[in-house]
């Protein structure tokens, strides 16, 4: 006979399966987060050709708000997420000047 107990993971086990999946999930953020460089590449490019300056405010703004109303659809906190958010703006424009 079987008691509750003695169908309980070992605590350490789950630690190891939750830091395994940790690191995929940073992998995966790694790639979206270079995904979306190269998309900023792009866009640099369509902007350089259209004439338009790089720096976009009021789109940036638009980035900001659409991330931080994502992150709470998510339960995830607006201050941070706004933080993550700017440091992802502030790469991607680095790299469009950094492409001229």
């Amino acid at each position: 006979m079987t008691t509750p107990d003695s169908t309980k993971r070992d605590p350490r086990d789950e630690l190891l399966d939750c830091r395994n999946a940790i690191e995929v999930v940073d992998r995966r953020i790694v790639a979206l987060l270079a995904q979306r460089v190269d998309l900023g590449l792009r866009a640099a490019a369509a902007k350089r050709s259209a004439g338009l300056p790089l720096k976009d405010d009021a789109r940036e703004a638009e980035v900001l708000e659409r991330a931080v109303h994502e992150g709470r659809t998510h339960g995830l906190p607006k201050d941070d997420v706004m933080k993550i958010f700017w440091h992802i703006v502030e790469m991607s424009r680095r790299a469009q000047e950094e492409a001229r």
